[in-house]
């Protein structure tokens, strides 16, 4: 028995002595493009569709070389300390900023994504104003879509900011909530989609395994590229449907989005604005842009794309606009990690929009 144990200690040596010494050669060798992004996915029921979040009440950190990011989630899993009834308060506005991780704010500070800066905008113009931020990793337009229809609406906003990342082409068919028939009509196909869920609340229910996502390199990286694999893999089989060529998938960073993934984007997009006019929200898209290189942007909003938001008469946000002035001068997103949009340009999009909310005729 003695003998047993003895073999037992120096073989969880030897395994941590090779984890220890693959640590640190990933640290040295890959610690410009690790990241440590834990995605912290749950699942919720909204209306009779069940779809991923956040995970509630948590709190963790993301890290690259880029920096370090506290996100605290409250008791329906939005990035925010507090937590929000269905009503809301008295002589209060309120607008819900929906989108995926751009939106959300990953490698940015909690209080610098475009929500915070809105809120102290309007509040210190004379607004009592609440601005949720919604985003969840990972979502697609078909996902905001139904999460405001079936969520969102419940807390009563007076305005829906929807980011849109150049992404959301793809990522909506990976959803594969929607699809359009044959006369261009919006059809409901399914109800469900939670990827990832499962094999996370497996993982995190191990003790250590939310500090090693956390803080281990070789974790995060071994973790990202199975990650990464299986997202590639859901989006071949998006594609073979649609009759969509799969390398359109291959590098999600330099999107051409089909005639088809345009038709469809716009497609929800105007649902949503439809919505949002029977219930007298008002609806603004914010064009979140590709970064294209050093100090170089472009927009996620292809013309044909933006001609038919603009004919539905959706009020746009236009990142070659907003951001043309700082071209070729300022970082208009992250350099490293997955280059998400700086807080920079979190900062010009927040005012921007409350710019409008305050201003514009259409907010009175």
């Amino acid at each position: 028995m003695k003998k047993v144990l003895v073999n037992v200690a120096l073989l969880l040596t030897a395994l941590l002595v090779a984890f220890g010494l693959a640590e640190i050669a990933v640290r040295l060798l890959k610690s410009e493009t690790t990241v440590l992004f834990p995605r912290y996915h749950t699942d919720y029921r909204y209306g009779p569709y069940h779809l991923r979040g956040t995970r509630p009440g948590e709190t963790f950190w993301h890290s690259s070389i880029d920096g370090r990011w506290k996100f605290v989630t409250n008791n329906k899993g939005f990035r925010d300390s507090r937590d929000f009834g269905y009503e809301k308060p008295a002589d209060t506005y309120r607008v819900l900023s929906v989108g995926d991780s751009q939106t959300q704010g990953h490698e940015v500070r909690q209080e610098a994504t475009f929500s915070a800066v809105l809120e102290r905008y309007l509040n210190a113009r004379g607004r009592k104003a609440e601005v949720l931020n919604v985003g969840v990793s990972g979502f697609s337009t078909a996902e905001e879509l139904a999460f405001i229809e079936n969520e969102g609406y419940r807390y009563h906003p007076d305005a829906i900011v929807l980011g849109f990342f150049g992404n959301d082409f793809e990522d909506n068919y990976k959803a594969a909530l929607f699809e359009l028939d044959d006369q261009g009509q919006l059809v409901a196909t399914k109800f469900e989609h939670v990827p990832g869920v499962t094999i996370q609340k497996i993982i995190y229910a191990i003790p250590g395994m939310k500090w090693l996502g956390e803080n281990s390199h070789l974790y995060s990286l071994v973790f990202n590229s199975v990650w990464l694999h299986f997202k590639f893999k859901l989006a071949d089989q998006a594609a073979a449907p649609a009759g969509r060529p799969v390398a359109e998938y291959a590098v999600p960073t330099q999107l051409v989005p089909s005639a088809r993934e345009i038709a469809l984007a716009a497609t929800l997009i105007e649902r949503m604005k439809t919505f949002c006019d029977r219930h007298a929200i008002r609806l603004i898209v914010a064009d979140l842009p590709f970064r294209e290189g050093p100090y170089r942007f472009t927009s996620s909003l292809p013309a044909a794309l933006r001609d038919r938001l603009h004919v539905a008469k959706i009020e746009i946000i236009d990142s070659n606009v907003l951001l043309q002035p700082y071209s070729e001068a300022v970082e208009t997103h992250v350099t490293h990690g997955y280059q998400h949009i700086s807080e920079f340009t979190h900062g010009l999009i927040g005012v921007e929009i409350g710019r409008r909310l305050l201003f514009d005729p259409q907010s009175q």
